[in-house]
């Protein structure tokens, strides 16, 4: 049976609740039709509760938070370790002149060192000397290792021009006098001879200074050459190339100034 609607169209399945009971049926009963089994349809379309979200508890990943604080601490200790060895006393960031004043034992001369030129052989105050009156050809000083004495007056002028000249007893050993040799040869304003009768195993001489050691392993040999080589000069910029490569205790005469000249220049 169908229930029929006012439009005359049939739609089975509905359910009518009160009014006339159909033809046939006790007063008081429910009409229904369609598969429902007399049970009312379930509501839908309303709103739905909210679903909660599972919360996911995750532990924190130490691994990389553990590396990245070490690589930072390594950073820092690297940082702090340059800058104290920069600035200490004798380090790289301080002048030179504070550099070479913080080397034990260096001697400064403070007097006024002349600085013209001769060709007569002069005396000096010190020995080997700093400074003073020299040739007007300075001694060769491009890493030259000299195995036998230079003339004072030549290796004077290759220091004002601002060498390092390395000095040494005749009696010092040869694997020590090899070790010095190695902090000359190949290197630009510097030089290095022996000296007769020196007081002391080496000599370090620059322009107004001067360390003496006994050993070739003094670490103030390096301190010394790191603060005064081409700084402690009367000449910036002048060069160690073309000078006197001759041994002996006589600096050149005019007329063999004037023979190197034009060898030079020829």
């Amino acid at each position: 049976m169908s229930i029929s609607t006012p439009g005359g169209e049939n739609r089975p399945g509905l359910v009518k609740v009160g009014g006339k009971p159909a033809a046939g049926a006790k007063p008081g009963t429910k009409t229904t039709t369609g598969g429902t089994g007399g049970k009312t349809p379930p509501k839908s379309g309303g709103p739905r509760k909210p679903i909660t979200p599972i919360k996911v508890n995750q532990g924190r990943n130490w691994g990389p938070i553990a590396m990245f604080v070490a690589v930072g601490v390594i950073a820092v200790g690297i940082i702090g370790w340059g800058a104290w060895a920069a600035f200490k006393p004798g380090g790289a960031g301080y002048d030179w002149e504070t550099r070479a004043g913080g080397i034990s034992g260096i001697n400064h001369v403070t007097t006024e060192l002349k600085s013209n030129h001769t060709y007569n052989p002069e005396k000096y105050e010190q020995s080997p000397p700093v400074g003073g009156t020299h040739s007007y050809v300075w001694q060769q000083c491009m890493g030259n290792v000299y195995d036998a004495p230079i003339p004072n007056e030549h290796a004077v002028h290759s220091l004002e021009h601002g060498a390092v000249w390395i000095t040494y007893r005749s009696d010092l050993p040869a694997d020590q006098v090899a070790a010095l040799a190695a902090k000359v040869e190949g290197k630009e304003m510097m030089l290095m001879s022996p000296v007769v009768n020196l007081d002391k195993p080496i000599s370090l001489q620059a322009w107004s200074y001067q360390l003496k050691v006994d050993n070739a392993s003094d670490s103030r040999i390096d301190d010394f050459i790191g603060a005064l080589r081409v700084n402690a000069t009367q000449e910036p910029g002048a060069v160690c190339s073309g000078g006197n490569t001759a041994t002996g205790d006589k600096p050149l005469t005019e007329e063999q100034v004037a023979a190197l000249q034009q060898q030079q220049q020829g």
